[in-house]
C-alpha cells in the first residue's frame, strides 16, 4: 500500500480538530445550528493553515448523509463524508483556480450549477487559489455569485486576497486565517510522533515550530522528511545535517566576535558557516532572525516567552552575548543586514558585501561616537572663546554653517579618526598627576583626575573605559584593575585592539613610574551602587531647554539637525 505523508493522514476531519482556528471554527458551527450559513464563504491566509481543511469540514458537515439536516458533527464514515475527504465527491467540486482561469470554465460552471445535487443537500463548489481566475472570468461569475440557486454553496480560498475584486469579495463572508502559533505546533507535533512511536528530543520539536513559520503543513513535512533518514530519534543535529540548516553555535560564535570588536574572527566564523554549505543569503537571514531574538530578549527577557522561539541553552547563549550591544545598535544591525539582502542576492561577489557589513559592525567602536562628537564640539568651542574676539567669533560661526556636505562629512571623518588613534606622544608633555612614584592608596585617590588626564593625552573611548575599572592591587610594578561582574565586556574591550598598551602609557605617565596592568572581574566593581532613575521618569522641559541653549550642544544640534529627548547625569 502506497505511504500516505503525515500532512494528509492527520488533517482535521471535524471543526474541533483544526489547529489554531478556534474563533472561524466556532462561527461557522454557530451558523450551521442557528441554520444561517451563507451562499458563498472567501477563505484567505498563508499556506498550510488550514482553508481547504476548513472547506471539507464546512462540506461534510452540510451534507452527511447521516444526518437529517446539516449537522456541526459529520459522520465520517456515510458515502459523502468519504468521498469529500478523498476529494471524489459528486456533489462537492473541488476546482483549482490557477488551471480554471478562463471564462469558458466559469460558463460551464454556471450551466453546471443549475441542476440539483445527485444525492446531498448541496452543490458545493470549492475553488482553490480562486485569484488566479482572470477578470473576465471574475465577472462572468459575478451574477450566479450574488443570486445562485439554494441547493448551491461555494467556499473560495486564496492566499492572496488583495487580487480578489471587491466586487467578488463583497458577496462573500471573508474568514481571515491567522498563523498557528509555535505552542499549537509543537503539541501538534508531539501529538503525531507519540501516535506514530516516534522518539525525539524537545529542543528538536521547538526548532521545527520555529522553522514551519505558522503553518502545519510545513512542520508535518520537515518531520516527514527526518523521518524518511531512518533515524531512531529525531534530534537537533538532523536539522543541520538533513535539511541545510545553520548550525546555531556557529552563528552564535559570529556575533559573539562581531559583539567583541574581534574582526578577525568574525571572518573566520563567517567562512567556517559558508564552508558548511550555508549560502550568503542564508547567513542573512540566520543572523537577522538572531538579532531579532536579542532584541527581544534584551527588551523583556522576562516577558519574551511568546515572542521568540527558542530552547533554554539558546535564550542563555543569546543572553550573555546581548551584552556586548545595546539596543540601538541591535536595530541598526537589523536593518542593515535587511537592506543588504536585495545586493548580496543580484550581486556578483556576494561574499565580499556580506564580510565589508560584518566588518563594519565588527569595527563600529572606531567610529566616532555622539558623546565624543559633543566632547570634540565643546573643547574647539572653548578654545574659541579664549583667543577670538566675539566680532571675529561671529564670522567664524558664519561661516562654519555655511560649508558644504562634503566639507563637514570629510571634517567628520578626520575628527572620528584623530579622536580615536591614541595620541601616546602627548602624554609625555603632561605633568603627572601622582610625582614620585606612588602607592595603591595614592592611585586610589587621584583616580578620577588619572581618568581626566587619560581623556586629555589619549581618547575619551579609554577615558571612559578607565572610569568603569577600579585599582585593586599594585604588586612590584603591575597594577590590577576590576571590572563588575556584569561589566565584562568593558573589560574585553581594554585588552583588545592595543589598548592595554595605551592604558599602560597613560597610567605610567600619570604616577611617574612605569606600570604594567592587568585586569580581573569583581563583584559590585568596588563601586558604590548608584540608585538609577524611577521607571519613567522623565527629564523636566527646563533641563532640556538648558541644555540646548549650551553652545556646544546648540552647535551640534545644528549640525546634525536632531533634538534632545532626554538629559542624563554623567555616571547614570
Amino acid at each position: 500500500m502506497a505511504y500516505t505523508v503525515l500532512a494528509r493522514r492527520y488533517r482535521s476531519q471535524r471543526f474541533d480538530d483544526v489547529v489554531g482556528q478556534d474563533a472561524i471554527s466556532q462561527t461557522l458551527k454557530n451558523a450551521i445550528k442557528t441554520g444561517r450559513v451563507a451562499h458563498a464563504y472567501l477563505f484567505t491566509g498563508t499556506r498550510g493553515v488550514g482553508k481547504t481543511t476548513m472547506a471539507r469540514i464546512l462540506a461534510k458537515s452540510l451534507n452527511c448523509l447521516s444526518a437529517k439536516e446539516p449537522t456541526i458533527e459529520p459522520c465520517l464514515k456515510c458515502d459523502s463524508c468519504t468521498a469529500v475527504n478523498t476529494g471524489e465527491d459528486i456533489d462537492v467540486i473541488e476546482i483549482d483556480g490557477a488551471s480554471n482561469t478562463g471564462v469558458d470554465d466559469i460558463r460551464n460552471l454556471r450551466q453546471n450549477a443549475i441542476y440539483r445535487p445527485a444525492r446531498a443537500r448541496y452543490k458545493i463548489y470549492i475553488i482553490d487559489e480562486v485569484h488566479m481566475i482572470s477578470v473576465n472570468a471574475f465577472n462572468a461569475l459575478l451574477k450566479i455569485l450574488e443570486e445562485p440557486p439554494s441547493h448551491v454553496k461555494f467556499i473560495f480560498a486564496t492566499t492572496e486576497p488583495n487580487k480578489v475584486p471587491a466586487t467578488i469579495q463583497s458577496r462573500c463572508q471573508r474568514f481571515d486565517f491567522a498563523n498557528i502559533s509555535p505552542a499549537d505546533i509543537m503539541a501538534q507535533l508531539k501529538k503525531i510522533l507519540t501516535e506514530e512511536k516516534i522518539n525525539f528530543e524537545d529542543d528538536c520539536i521547538i526548532a521545527l515550530a520555529r522553522l514551519a513559520r505558522g503553518s502545519m503543513r510545513d512542520a508535518l513535512s520537515l518531520v516527514d522528511q527526518l523521518i524518511s533518514t531512518g533515524v531512531e530519534k529525531l534530534t537537533v543535529d538532523m536539522l543541520e545535517k538533513f535539511l541545510g540548516q545553520p548550525n546555531k553555535e556557529k552563528i552564535y560564535q559570529l556575533l559573539e566576535k562581531i559583539g567583541s570588536s574581534d574582526a578577525g574572527a568574525a571572518l573566520v566564523c563567517l567562512d567556517a558557516l559558508l564552508n558548511c554549505g550555508l549560502n550568503c543569503i542564508g547567513v542573512l537571514d540566520s543572523l537577522v532572525e538572531s538579532f531579532r531574538d536579542m532584541m527581544v530578549l534584551k527588551v523583556s527577557a522576562s516577558d519574551s516567552k511568546s515572542l521568540i522561539i527558542l530552547t533554554q541553552g539558546e535564550k542563555e547563549s543569546l543572553l550573555k552575548i546581548a551584552g556586548g550591544f545595546d539596543i540601538p545598535a541591535i536595530v541598526y544591525n537589523v536593518t542593515l543586514f535587511e537592506k543588504l539582502r536585495w545586493p548580496v542576492k543580484n550581486s556578483d561577489n556576494p561574499r565580499a558585501l556580506l564580510e565589508a557589513a560584518i566588518l563594519r559592525l565588527a569595527l563600529s567602536e572606531h567610529f566616532m561616537s555622539i558623546q565624543e562628537l559633543l566632547s570634540s564640539a565643546k573643547g574647539c568651542l572653548t578654545a574659541q572663546n579664549s583667543n577670538i574676539k566675539t566680532e571675529s567669533k561671529k564670522n567664524t560661526v558664519v561661516t562654519h554653517k555655511t560649508q558644504n556636505i562634503e566639507h563637514r562629512t570629510q571634517n567628520a571623518e578626520l575628527k572620528s579618526a584623530q579622536a580615536d588613534k591614541p595620541q601616546i606622544s602627548d602624554l609625555k608633555s603632561q605633568t603627572p598627576v601622582i610625582s614620585g612614584g606612588a602607592g595603591l592608596e595614592q592611585i586610589k585617590q587621584q583616580w578620577d583626575k588619572i581618568v581626566e588626564f587619560a581623556r586629555a593625552g589619549a581618547n575619551a573611548r579609554v577615558a571612559e573605559l578607565l572610569k568603569k575599572a577600579v585599582p585593586l592591587r599594585l604588586a612590584n610594578d603591575t597594577l590590577s584593575l576590576g571590572f563588575d561582574v556584569s561589566d565584562e565586556f568593558s573589560m574585553k574591550l581594554c585588552q583588545s585592539n592595543g589598548r592595554q598598551d595605551v592604558i599602560e602609557s597613560v597610567l605610567s605617565g600619570s604616577v611617574g613610574m612605569k606600570i604594567k596592568v592587568a585586569f580581573e572581574t569583581v563583584n559590585n566593581g568596588g563601586k558604590v551602587e548608584q540608585k538609577p532613575k524611577p521607571p519613567g521618569a522623565k527629564t523636566s522641559k527646563k533641563t532640556i531647554d538648558e541644555a540646548a541653549n549650551t553652545p556646544a550642544i546648540r552647535t551640534i544640534l545644528s549640525e546634525l539637525d536632531a533634538n534632545i529627548l532626554d538629559v542624563k547625569e554623567e555616571g547614570q
